[in-house]
């Protein structure tokens, strides 16, 4: 089970984007890096397709490694760490290590 999944709301530790806040919207666990919306914003020189025919200069978020950022305490917001915990009938859930709130719902 990941820690960090896609849609969860999550809080840089680490770079030039420190403390901002956004939400998960790619993990990939081959380089270990996330997609965290509106953080790590780059420009990206694009010719034209049939995408974009325009072509021309677009901003977007870049990934960012896994270990630069920490989940949100669904209570405070504040980063935290996660524990693992199987409840009584046996499925396996994140917990929020400084609230004690449950994640997975």
């Amino acid at each position: 089970m990941q820690r960090i999944k896609s849609g969860d709301e999550v809080v840089v530790i680490a770079g030039k984007n420190k403390g901002s806040h956004g939400k998960v919207l790619k993990v990939n666990l081959d380089d270990d890096r996330v997609l965290v919306q509106g953080v790590n914003i780059v420009t990206k020189h694009v010719k034209p397709s049939r995408e974009s025919p325009q072509g021309g200069i677009q901003k977007r978020e870049a990934p960012i490694h896994l270990s630069n950022v920490m989940l949100a305490d669904p209570k405070s917001g504040d980063p935290t760490r996660v524990r693992f915990q199987t409840l009584e009938n046996g499925t396996k859930v994140r917990i929020a290590v400084k609230s004690g709130e449950q994640i997975d719902k």
